[in-house]
């Protein structure tokens, strides 16, 4: 069985610098996403992160992740592997293109969950185990309307 892969893109009217400098602060997922509400940064490379703690939320239901990052390519391309209890879970990854009036942000949810992952992904994020990949697909694009929403904003007057 091939593993599940979820893409979404949109353009966001900003550099691809500024959309690289964004999605590579791990610790502004939380704005964003509609699943994770905090990440704690342990470890840094060249002052960027490198290895962190994703906190997420759905319904009543709330677990923690380890995370990797595996690819740090500035205003091309960010990724970070997600593991639990030492089990692999997916590969996120957020690919920038230039494009007219902006950045093209691809964002990419690879699955990587053995029997056992998907077991323990049951147990503490409940029935959304069984239908992950709609749901991030549906998180994903939430996630992506709020980050272009964020980087379109004006920027605040002093």
């Amino acid at each position: 069985m091939l593993p599940d892969e979820i893409v979404e893109s949109i353009t966001v009217g900003a550099a691809p610098a500024d959309v690289y400098r964004a999605v590579s602060d791990v610790r502004r997922m939380a704005r964003w996403s509609p699943e994770c509400f905090a990440a704690l940064v342990w470890s840094r490379q060249a002052g960027a992160p490198a290895r962190f703690v994703g906190f997420n939320r759905r319904g009543p239901w709330v677990w923690f992740t380890t995370c990797r990052v595996v690819t740090a390519e500035p205003d091309r391309q960010f990724a970070f592997d997600v593991t639990t209890f030492g089990m692999p879970v997916a590969r996120w990854s957020y690919q920038l293109a230039p494009a007219a009036g902006g950045t093209e942000v691809t964002e990419r949810w690879l699955d990587q969950r053995s029997r056992g992952a998907h077991v323990l992904g049951r147990v503490f994020t409940g029935k959304v185990a069984n239908t992950r990949p709609q749901a991030n697909r549906e998180g994903m694009r939430t996630t992506l309307s709020r980050l272009k929403r964020e980087l379109e904003a004006p920027a605040p007057r002093p």
